[in-house]
């Protein structure tokens, strides 16, 4: 089963279709004792990274979630989920993200306009589950104000106004800062390849 965490705040339904719709055993879990069932998760996340952080706070899914990450449960964050795998924001800085990834997210810099809404190139930097195999770049569906730092967990970037991390692998961690579920086919079949992640032995 993969686990979406459930912690009130996100695109959380579309995100269960979507993963559903990609063929995935998937469903909404709001009781954090629950993550022992899971063998993969997917924490959504929209709006503001330290409204997120504060649900996901309240409702006691982090130290659950860290432990099944150490585990080695495939995760992945979409959107201010995958903001949260970083230490912090410059959204919220009295808030701490999960800490998986030593950086911090800025706000976009030399961007035309903010929140960028739009469909973005990505470019491919390194081989990744989320992505075909010998593939340099996709499309995918942005809608946000702040970015990540390119680091060696970056599996993608993007531009807009800067060059900046669209998607991040490492171990069994995954992150990615466009809306799969919004992204047509691409977004629905890199879902379905977290999926077979999921599923593989």
């Amino acid at each position: 089963m993969i686990l979406i965490v459930d912690y009130g705040i996100g695109n959380l339904r579309s995100a269960e279709k979507a993963l559903q719709y990609s063929g995935a055993q998937a469903s909404l879990i709001a009781d954090p004792e629950r993550v022992t069932e899971a063998t993969g998760i997917v924490l959504p996340g929209v709006g503001s990274f330290g409204r997120c952080v504060e649900a996901l706070d309240a409702s006691q899914w982090r130290k659950p979630l860290l432990e099944a990450i150490g585990r080695g449960v495939p995760f992945l964050g979409i959107c201010v989920g995958f903001q949260m795998l970083y230490e912090g924001s410059d959204e919220s800085p009295d808030h701490e993200g999960l800490g998986l990834i030593p950086a911090r997210v800025h706000r976009l810099v030399g961007a035309p306009r903010l929140p960028q809404i739009q469909w973005n190139r990505l470019k491919v930097a390194k081989p990744s589950t989320l992505f075909p195999d010998g593939i340099d770049e996709q499309w995918m569906y942005f809608v946000h104000s702040f970015a990540a730092p390119v680091t060696p967990e970056t599996s993608s970037t993007t531009h807009y106004g800067q060059t900046f991390t669209a998607s991040v692998e490492f171990s069994n961690v995954m992150g990615v800062q466009f809306h799969p579920e919004k992204s047509g086919i691409q977004g629905l079949e890199l879902l379905a390849r977290f999926a077979q992640r999921v599923e593989a032995p």
